[in-house]
């Protein structure tokens, strides 16, 4: 039988830490956990915009500011953060122009990946449960990852090249931290999941003529976002799941359908990759875990 929400323990006790939680699938996944009792932090940039989310939603929310494009800022989100149960790597960019982030890095790969590595890093003495890194059927898109390169220093811009590069990067990052945690023998869990495709405000963001028509052909073949999050709320709140499996729809392509084990490339399971992702993530970040 397909997994729902409904099939979800309930959550009062625990507190949530979701990025990009004002909109699109961290709204989503917001909604359903404060509806069964969580306490959710909704970690955003537009804390503007946060609080009209947290407005419609309802339940125990807070709203605080996160900016994953600067790292004093993600800095000061942590140092203020206490003990929390679940992070939910969550916000993301898609197909944006070049640009860079405040300290330097390619804005995709700085926020998608570096900015929730060093996040999860800082965290990580403080969470209790797990933490759901979300990834993308994207990932696939991508023939190598340019690991002496992460930084589009010596090579030219392709957006989507570089969005793959960063969802296959977060798929990384969960599964070499999850290899970690076990080494280290500790009980906290790291997940990677994908939503499949789904219409949201991310194919409105590319400044290109598909802004205006991508959401339309978007929703053909994806499924809506409330159905979307599932495989977040799955790897959240599910005690037992499995933290091996790459978790999300499997139907047309992956683009849709209810949660299972997905499959994912060669590339992928790269476990030299994985280290030398590490090893240059905390170059650049200068966050280093202690495990």
């Amino acid at each position: 039988m397909a997994w729902k929400p409904d099939q979800m323990p309930d959550q009062r006790g625990r507190t949530y830490v979701v990025t990009g939680a004002n909109g699109g699938l961290g709204a989503e996944t917001t909604k359903v956990l404060a509806g069964k009792g969580a306490t959710v932090v909704m970690a955003c940039r537009n804390t503007e915009k946060a609080r009209e989310a947290a407005d419609t939603i309802g339940g125990d929310l807070q709203v605080r500011r996160l900016d994953l494009a600067d790292m004093s800022s993600i800095r000061e989100f942590a140092e203020a953060t206490g003990e929390f149960d679940v992070l939910v790597n969550n916000a993301g960019l898609m197909n944006v122009p070049f640009s860079r982030t405040v300290d330097g890095f390619e804005t995709q790969f700085g926020v998608n990946h570096l900015g929730h590595f060093a996040l999860t890093g800082l965290l990580l003495d403080r969470m209790r449960d797990r933490v759901v890194t979300l990834a993308s059927i994207a990932h696939k898109q991508t023939p190598k990852l340019w690991v002496d390169d992460l930084n589009y220093e010596n090579r030219r811009y392709q957006r989507n090249l570089a969005y793959a590069q960063a969802k296959l990067s977060n798929l990384m990052f969960a599964r070499e931290l999850q290899r970690r945690l076990a080494a280290a023998g500790s009980p906290k869990r790291s997940y990677g999941v994908h939503p499949g495709v789904s219409a949201t405000e991310l194919f409105t963001r590319t400044e290109t003529p598909l802004d205006l028509v991508s959401k339309p052909v978007i929703r053909l073949v994806g499924h809506a976002p409330a159905k979307a999050a599932h495989s977040t709320l799955f790897a959240a709140t599910t005690p037992d799941a499995d933290p091996q499996t790459y978790w999300g729809p499997t139907r047309l392509f992956q683009s849709q359908g209810p949660v299972a084990a997905s499959p994912s490339t060669r590339l992928s399971k790269n476990t030299g990759l994985w280290r030398r992702l590490w090893e240059e993530s905390e170059r650049m970040t200068g966050v280093v875990y202690e495990l």
